[in-house]
């Protein structure tokens, strides 16, 4: 029998957040070149959206201050990250902390940042932004992808990094 916790007694907010923490989400580092430096930031508000034409969509809150700067650029590389960056992922919500710091990555020739050991590069344009509350949702199209199917993604569920129980 499964326990239920009732949230009618605490705010709204947390209630809802938490909530939202029991869909298992993956963990997305938005990248790219500002003035020849690596600026990024971690998402878990990541979705495919469209085949034909190839879009995908994160949503970024409003009170980023790393979203304004990157939201110019030319491209920004999406890497899903892997089981293995949880410490990049904390390095990458960070606002105290060099969020490159041993962090191994390239840039694209058009600016895009890609995280080594990523489940999925995908290298996109923004094509719109919408609003979504407290938070800004990105349209991007999909230049390109690389995919590394061998990578466990990174997984967030009810506020704790999880892992994927695969069999071999």
């Amino acid at each position: 029998m499964s326990t239920a916790t009732n949230l009618e007694t605490a705010p709204p907010e947390l209630a809802l957040r938490r909530a939202f923490s029991l869909f298992p989400t993956g963990v997305v580092a938005v990248c790219g070149l500002v003035d020849d430096r690596p600026v990024g930031l971690a998402v878990n508000s990541f979705i495919s959206v469209s085949l034909e034409p190839p879009l995908v969509a994160v949503s970024v809150a409003r009170t980023s201050s790393t979203w304004p700067v990157l939201a110019d650029s030319a491209q920004l590389g999406l890497s899903v990250l892997g089981s293995n960056h949880e410490a990049l992922c904390r390095k990458l919500a960070s606002r105290n902390t060099d969020r490159f710091e041993d962090a191994e990555w390239h840039a694209t020739d058009d600016g895009a940042v890609l995280m080594h050991g990523a489940a999925l590069w995908l290298e996109c344009k923004v094509t719109a932004t919408v609003d979504g509350g407290d938070h800004e949702i990105i349209l991007l199209e999909v230049l390109k992808s690389d995919l590394f199917p061998e990578v466990t993604p990174l997984v967030f569920h009810q506020s704790q990094f999880r892992g994927l129980l695969t069999e071999k």
